[in-house]
């Protein structure tokens, strides 16, 4: 089994905030992947699915974000699945919007999400980095992040969960190139046609 985590804080309140980012992907892949309904499970919202042949947990912890650990290390343990077998996608204040990034273990990058689960789990778990963007000043973060995208920013986070949901089968295939490459060609603008003005003899 493979445990799917979209790390956000829980309630209305926060639920278009930047910080849920991971939170609305993993809403995304529930909903386009017919996953059973969603229980409330692990100090979170469960629902199981099969994604290209994998047996998947998909949990949004309800615990608030700096104590995403709980929820996941419960899970985990429960289930009895290994560290490899465990996906987070989450916001990422170092990537600006539209980017997305793959990797597996190393730091929590400043995220308390994140930071909780190492201190739980240890670190060599995966990590989907959704790019949220830095507001330029360390102070401004907390008030950033738990802000809605602003309106011009809509329409790339919506193409973001559209397209990590549509291809998150490569990625739990193993495949983290073949995902970013996928997702950079959905949320890349279209190429303009260049003329061609001059003519060969």
């Amino acid at each position: 089994m493979i445990l799917l985590v979209g790390l956000g804080n829980p309630g209305k309140g926060y639920a278009g905030n930047r910080h849920n980012f991971g939170h609305m992907a993993v809403d995304e892949i529930i909903r386009r992947h017919s996953f059973m309904p969603e229980r409330v499970r692990f100090q979170g919202l469960a629902a199981e699915g099969n994604i290209g042949g994998e047996k998947i947990l998909a949990l949004k912890p309800t615990t608030f974000m700096n104590l995403s650990g709980q929820s996941v290390s419960d899970a985990a343990r429960f289930y009895k699945i290994p560290l490899e077998n465990i996906i987070v996608l989450h916001d990422e204040l170092d990537l600006p919007l539209g980017k997305v990034r793959v990797k597996t273990g190393g730091g929590h990058g400043g995220n308390n999400g994140v930071r909780s689960i190492i201190e739980h789990l240890g670190e060599n778990f995966r990590r989907v980095r959704l790019g949220i963007g830095h507001p330029g000043e360390k102070h401004l973060v907390s008030g950033y992040v738990l802000k809605d995208f602003a309106k011009a920013e809509e329409s790339v986070a919506e193409k973001i969960i559209d397209s990590v949901a549509r291809n998150i089968d490569l990625l739990v295939a193993g495949d983290a190139a073949g995902f970013m490459n996928k997702l950079a060609l959905d949320v890349s603008p279209p190429k303009n046609k260049s003329t061609d003005t001059t003519r060969g003899n």
